[in-house]
């Protein structure tokens, strides 16, 4: 398996000059790298201008390794190969390693680049990334692996704080200022180059290696502190860098946005707004997010949009990212399986939306006895639930379980804001909240099997969906009856958030390691003998005259459920998905947003002048979908007896679609009758010289369990008359969307845009 490493931007806050000098001042020899023997300039390069300085070095190392692993394969010392570009007009140096020992069965490939600030002439940005692909070792393949890693890991961390020694002993020595290169004016044109002699002095090469060049960093407006923002920061001007413009002009975005799709997270904002991570964990934050913002192109990435009826997709904030990967002790893989679930469920259910479009019954208002009490001390919030008050029974027989789970929601939505703006107020990084359960009161009738299936129900969706959050939790007063409780939902609860569980029997949260060393003595609610008052509802029995029936309940269940505006459906090997449309006036719009949540699929769009038969869906699935566990359904339109290019025809491309993109396109009606969207099972063709399988195709059929593929889709129809002023709520950076209008009106023709986002 490819190891990967991708660092953020570190900024060094003195000009490029300067920092190249105390570069310099590492060769030929450097006590704080004792791993680096010596080196070799095997080519030194110098246009004529002198504008662009190019060595090649031979690079000896002596590796941290044990003698027997160094004896077994027969070598004391590695050499790498290294290639330094020094661009004195552009202001960068590049340099590429690789390794020549070995090579045939490891292969070390690492980047680096330093250049000057995009935003802040005097300031200087570092970025660093690097590949490992162990293809054999004498069977000590993992051994090496981790070694590597973990010396990796200590020379990243370490490669900062060197260039820092030199510039504070330049500092030491009174050198605050390197003038700049500057074209004489009788020089030759920088293109061309001579060779020079090797030098006689061999220079030890620094062996951090290069990456693309530093993109556009908003510097924040504090001078006194010369903090550093990404665009991801709020509190910094936001700017976007594309591949075709790296240092764009900062576009100031709404506090609530994340960044864009090509911008990239800066290690002081990385400290800042996240706290302090390992060289590893900072890599894989890094390549976690490239791969969403990759995998979702075209996607309008705010987090507070504006209309929940036609929603954009929307990346999670870095907080968030690394939520699941601490969830997953920073297993990127396992991560990214999670969190994009979670995504899928979010988009799905609204949940974004949640804060702005859910509002309270007032039985829950009135008898739900938790709420937000200021916050702990070390700055989390505090929520307090005062559960033995709680009667349970008579809130799902009043509300059902879906008002209560949406309710529980809307306080973990409540929380993440929270977190942010302790944030900022403390100025440390505060990503999870204290939870504290006061249980005087629980008794039998909170055992209630109806109850404590809802509270399950919560607990696995909460796990799930807000990993991470819960900073610690505090239960006070237990009773008797409480480890029949704690046997039934600890099994459902994540054994990472257990370890985080501080239990109290009676008054003992009042003495030594109790309350007070977690929450400070102001804000201790009255009803736990504080001076704090406390606004959490007392609870009470919700009177019997507000319960609900049980179809009630069902109807009001069924009702949440179908509030998304996005179906689900399930795509079959010989069981297409199809989705029919009526269009009375050609030249209307027809617009589709959907993500491919399991397996590969094929998109046609159809048209026919005959309406299709009365759809009929496959027995094995499911008619509708629950808020945890999203269903789907199979519907077939296109009737077996129909001919294409006679009873109907094909007005779109096939378009393949591969899991886990997500596509938006859109169509203009030539026609008027009757369009089918059609999602159908997408098999791999077989190699034309050869009847056997290829080895990929049988890998593809295996990721596909039972032939089945998911879609979860939505579609909109846009009157010719009307669309365009529809189009800002419709309209994606990438899709295709805002071209419409220029479109239709210079061409009479079918016009149509569709994007997948990988």
């Amino acid at each position: 398996m490819v190891q990967k490493y991708q660092s953020p931007i570190r900024v060094y806050k003195q000009p490029f000059e300067l920092v190249m000098e105390a570069y310099e001042r590492r060769f030929p020899t450097c006590h704080l790298i004792p791993m680096f023997v010596d080196s070799e300039v095997l080519e030194e390069t110098e246009s004529e201008d002198g504008s662009i300085h190019q060595i090649q070095r031979r690079c000896k190392l002596d590796v941290d390794a044990p003698r027997l692993l160094k004896r077994i394969a027969g070598v004391d010392y590695v050499y790498f190969s290294q290639e330094n570009t020094l661009n004195k007009r552009e202001r960068t140096l590049h340099i590429e390693s690789h390794n020549e020992t070995f090579s045939n069965r490891v292969i070390i490939h690492e980047l680096c680049s330093y250049s000057a600030h995009p935003e802040n002439e005097d300031w200087t940005c570092f970025e660093q990334s690097a590949s490992l692909d162990i293809k054999s070792f004498f069977g000590f393949e993992s051994t090496v692996e981790k070694m590597a890693m973990k010396q990796y890991a200590s020379s990243i961390k370490k490669g900062k704080e060197i260039i820092e020694f030199y510039l504070n002993q330049l500092e030491e020595e009174g050198i605050s200022h390197v003038p700049r290169w500057t074209p004489s004016l009788d020089a030759p044109s920088s293109s061309s180059v001579t060779t020079k002699p090797v030098c006689a002095t061999p220079k030890l090469l620094h062996l951090e290696l290069p990456v693309t060049p530093a993109v556009s960093i908003p510097v924040s407006t504090d001078a006194s502190d010369h903090e550093i923002a990404t665009a991801t920061n709020n509190d910094a001007t936001q700017s976007d860098a594309t591949s075709n413009d790296a240092a764009s002009q900062p576009d100031n975005q709404t506090e609530n946005q994340t960044g864009t799709p090509d911008d990239k997270l800066d290690a002081d904002y990385i400290k800042r707004y996240l706290g302090d991570l390992t060289p590893l964990q900072e890599s894989c934050l890094i390549r976690l997010r490239q791969w969403l913002q990759e995998s979702h192109k075209g996607k309008t990435l705010t987090l507070t949009p504006s209309s929940p009826s036609s929603p954009p997709f929307q990346i999670p904030k870095d907080e968030h990212i690394l939520r699941f990967l601490r969830a997953r002790d920073f297993n990127m893989e396992k991560a990214r399986e999670i969190l994009c679930q979670s995504l899928t469920w979010r988009k799905q259910h609204q949940v974004d939306y949640l804060l702005e479009t859910w509002t309270s019954p007032q039985v829950l208002s009135d008898y739900y006895t938790g709420g937000w009490h200021h916050h702990d001390k070390e700055g989390r919030p505090l929520y307090i639930l005062r559960l033995g008050q709680m009667d349970t029974k008579g809130l799902v027989r009043a509300l059902g379980e879906e008002s209560l789970l949406r309710h529980v929601l809307s306080i973990n939505e409540e929380g993440l804001r929270r977190c942010e703006e302790n944030t900022k107020v403390f100025g440390r990084p505060i990503s999870c909240w204290t939870c504290l359960v006061d249980l005087e009161g629980l008794n039998m009738r909170h055992l209630w099997r109806p109850g404590v299936k809802a509270l399950l129900r919560i607990i696995e969706v909460v796990e799930a969906n807000y990993p991470e959050t819960l900073g610690r939790l505090l239960i006070l007063r237990a009773p008797r009856v409480f480890p029949v409780l704690w046997t039934l939902v600890s099994p459902f609860i994540d054994e990472n958030t257990r370890k985080k569980f501080l239990i109290y029997a009676g008054n003992d949260y009042q003495g030594p390691g109790g309350l007070l060393d977690y929450i400070d003595k102001e804000v201790i609610p009255d009803f736990l003998g504080g001076e704090c008052m406390c606004e959490v509802p007392e609870g009470g029995l919700v009177p019997k005259s507000l319960y609900r029936t049980a179809e009630e309940l069902e109807n009001e269940d069924i009702s949440l459920w179908t509030e998304t505006i996005y179906q689900s459906a399930s795509v079959f090997k010989g069981a297409p998905h199809e989705v029919v449309i009526e269009i009375i006036d050609a030249s209307s719009v027809i617009t589709w947003d959907f993500d491919v949540c399991k397996g590969d699929v094929v998109f046609h769009l159809y048209h026919s002048k005959r309406a299709p038969q009365t759809p009929r869906k496959d027995p094995l699935v499911g008619q509708h979908s629950s808020i945890t566990t999203p269903g789907g359904n199979n519907v077939q339109l296109i009737d077996k007896s129909w001919t294409l290019g006679l009873d109907y025809s094909m007005v779109e491309s096939p378009l393949i679609c591969k899991e886990g993109e997500s596509v938006q396109g859109s169509h203009v009606t030539r026609w008027p009758g009757f369009y089918i969207l059609q999602w159908k099972f997408h098999t791999m063709p077989g190699s034309a010289s050869t009847n056997l399988p290829r080895v990929d195709d049988v890998l593809a059929s295996l990721q596909v369990s039972s032939h089945k593929c998911k879609v979860m889709y939505y579609t909109e129809v846009i009157g010719s008359e009307d669309f365009r002023g529809s189009m800002t709520s419709l309209e994606s950076s990438h899709s295709g969307f805002s071209q419409l209008s220029h479109a239709t009106s210079s061409s009479n023709h079918s016009q149509s845009s569709s994007m997948i986002s990988r």
